[in-house]
């Protein structure tokens, strides 16, 4: 039987983390905590921070060429960017574009995806649709943020993110690899327990939206806890059911780092092994959309992934956003 939709599997990965480092004992000397509350309650010693004249599209330019080189390309093959970001270098144009310059990519389409730390998941389920249909053979998709550049350092909040970017290239693959089963969700009650008021239409900037610090993230830590742990397990058992494996089928993990505690629940919830539960925060905190593609080029650089592996996905971002993908890796 002829196959008319095409199988979609991950040929290249990169990452890039800026130099500059904040530790938790750097922190704790500007915001009320301590270095042991930082790291037993949300598995972070340090974190990168990008420098002064460092933006989004610095980060995300290193981390796709490296994901280039890795699958074996040029950038002039690739066919599309899209970038994963929700601290954009401007509200126009898109930072993907702004990247496709910087790498001199200009045989690809360019756009930016917009879900916070599920941004890459999203990301890299548009691609599979477009290389499924045919419609492009190379996709570059990467996952950058710099939080450092929309945290108020003044808040105890501060220590929960850190500046990164990560990528992977896909392209079509054969019948018996690839991405088995992707399930995303939007839920947009949730719009207030995440969020950074100022900068758009609704709060345009202003003296008083500057003065009232509305162009900084504001979060709702509880609420984050309690709707990840039960929005991460529905996903994931949805992405189970629909490809009839079980969890015990699963080689390992890779999941948006929002805080240990969430991923040692949520691994509980599933039945995973937490020693499948894939984890880098410690060094980089949470860089949102940047999670996900820097602990994967992590873990398929250092040789952990095997063909035939099966590895799972799973995010949940501001909105909410949340989803899962099961990849046979090859």
């Amino acid at each position: 039987m002829k196959q008319i939709v095409r199988n979609v599997k991950i040929i290249g990965t990169g990452s890039y983390v800026p130099e500059k480092v904040y530790t938790n004992e750097y922190l704790s000397t500007i915001v009320p905590t301590t270095p042991e509350w930082i790291f037993e309650n949300l598995g972070i010693r340090e974190r990168r921070i990008a420098g002064e004249h460092e933006c989004t599209s610095d980060l995300a330019a290193q981390a796709g060429l490296k994901a280039v080189e890795h699958a074996g390309l040029k950038v002039g093959d690739i066919d599309l960017i899209i970038v994963a970001t929700s601290t954009p270098d401007r509200l126009a144009p898109s930072t993907a574009a702004i990247v496709q310059d910087k790498i001199q990519a200009y045989n690809a389409v360019a756009f930016d995806i917009a879900a916070v730390c599920s941004g890459f998941l999203f990301g890299m389920s548009v691609a599979t649709q477009y290389i499924a249909a045919g419609v492009y053979d190379n996709i570059l998709v990467i996952g950058a943020d710099t939080f450092s550049k929309i945290t108020d350092w003044s808040r105890r909040d501060c220590v929960f993110f850190g500046d990164g970017a990560g990528a992977a290239v896909i392209t079509h693959g054969n019948v018996n690899e690839g991405f088995l089963a992707t399930r995303l969700y939007t839920d947009g009650r949730g719009k207030w327990h995440f969020t950074i008021p100022a900068g758009g239409s609704e709060n345009p900037a202003s003296q008083e939206t500057v003065k009232n610090k509305m162009h900084y993230f504001q979060m709702n830590g509880a609420e984050v806890y309690k709707t990840a742990t039960i929005v991460l397990p529905k996903a994931i058992n949805q992405v189970l059911a629909d490809t009839g494996l079980s969890i015990s089928d699963v080689a390992m993990l890779i999941p948006h780092q929002p805080s240990i505690k969430i991923l040692q629940k949520t691994a509980e919830l599933i039945g995973l092994p937490i020693e499948k539960v894939m984890t880098n925060m410690d060094k980089y905190a949470n860089t949102s959309g940047g999670t996900i593609p820097i602990l994967l080029d992590e873990v398929n650089r250092a040789g952990k992934l095997k063909p035939g592996d099966l590895v799972l996905f799973a995010a949940v971002g501001s909105g909410w956003t949340y989803g899962a993908s099961i990849l046979k890796w090859s």
